[in-house]
Formats: C-alpha cells, structure tokens, sequence
C-alpha cells in the first residue's frame, strides 16, 4: 500500500519516502493536491501549470501510523461537523412575498417585465452601506414596486395635465 502517486508519472509515493511539492499554494490546495516522485517530474508539471516563479519542495510523507491518524481525526472532525449541521435548528421559511402588476396597459398591449435596477450597483450600495449582501429574489420584488410606483407618477402627471413625469410626482407617489 503506498501513501500517494506521483500527479505526473502516477508511480507510487511510500510512506516515509521523500517526494517534491509545489512551492505555488494553488499546487498545494486540498483540491489540487499536487505529489511528485522527483525534480523531474514536478518540472513537467510546469508548462501546463504556467507559474510566475516556483520551485520544488522537498518533503517526506508521513509514515502509515501517523497519516492513520490524520485520516482518523479528520472523519472525526466531518463527523462533529455533520452533528453540528444537523442539531442546527433550520431557519423558518418566510414566504416570498411577489407583488405582480398589470401585464397589459389600458389599450391592452404587453407591458415589459424587465429588471428596473442596476443590479450590481444596487449589490455594490447594500454592501458599501452595511457590509450586508443582496439576494437576488430582491430584485424582481424591488423592480414591482418601482413599477407601482411609475404607474402612480404616471396617474399624478396625468391628472395635472402633463405628459412628463417630474421628479414631484415622484414623491408624491411616493406619499400615496
């Protein structure tokens, strides 16, 4: 039984035997997880992996009792990890509150239905202001009400014999 094989000749790396690593951290991430059996064949990871500067590392694998133990304490931490996901209370649902407006105007022609914000710049505010971020059920729910709010300026501009909303009708929308 070997520890690891080698990512680029796939021979076997025992344990106790000195192998070479990566010296760039996105090689050595648990993910990538980059082992070499020799200098030569962590230097034909280099072309494809295409680093600034980097150099092997040379370290010794652990030895079969030692990684045991490693594999023993980390089911042992998934382990406490999944009790503590499961003791969790689950948050309550809240229902998703969508408002929908009138999909046709007075002469019965489909009104547009797209996104009325700036969606990243509505994200960029909410986190600049207070550190918190935007879910994106937001946006459909923030784009009816400017909706609603459009169709009374619209009404209040109307009513006072113009067609151009001002920014008073606006706020007086708003006021409704």
């Amino acid at each position: 039984m070997s520890w690891r094989h080698c990512s680029s000749c796939r021979a076997d790396i025992d344990f106790g035997m000195i192998h070479w690593r990566c010296s760039v951290s996105t090689c050595n991430s648990k993910r990538t997880g980059l082992f070499f059996c020799s200098v030569s064949c962590w230097e034909a990871h280099l072309p494809s992996a295409h680093h600034r500067e980097a150099w092997a590392v040379e370290e010794r694998a652990p030895s079969q009792s030692q990684w045991q133990a490693e594999q023993a304490d980390q089911a042992e931490k998934s382990e406490r990890r999944a009790a503590v996901a499961i003791a969790r209370e689950p948050e309550p649902e809240r229902p998703l509150r969508r408002t929908i407006s009138p999909t046709k105007n007075e002469a019965g022609q489909e009104l547009p239905r797209d996104v009325l914000v700036v969606v990243s710049k509505l994200k960029n505010y909410v986190k600049a202001r207070a550190g918190m971020k935007t879910s994106d059920t937001v946006i459909p729910v923030l784009s009816d009400e400017l909706r609603k709010i459009c169709d009374r300026a619209v009404r209040i501009a109307t009513e006072r014999g113009r067609k151009t909303i001002l920014d008073r009708d606006v706020r007086d929308a708003l006021k409704d």
